[in-house]
């Protein structure tokens, strides 16, 4: 625990980051233009963005980088 203190993710679920950066941006277009990613971009769905995301690192990181960025200022 005492290491996650100042870990700004901690405790943040996947999902609540996506629905966060969705509000943020307006939805799945200008999101899609911020991180191009095709799950983003291609028939975008919170389900199949999850799934993507959670399996594939670079791609998380990159989502939770512009949530540190742009939400949790």
């Amino acid at each position: 625990m005492e290491q996650q203190k100042n870990n700004p993710l901690h405790g943040k679920r996947l999902d609540t980051i996506l629905e966060e950066l969705l509000a943020h941006y307006g939805g799945w277009e200008d999101l899609g233009r911020e991180i191009n990613i095709r799950c983003f971009n291609e028939n975008p769905s919170i389900k199949s963005s999850l799934t993507f995301l959670r399996k594939t690192a670079w791609a998380r990181a990159k989502v939770e980088q512009l949530y540190l960025q742009v939400v949790h200022k």
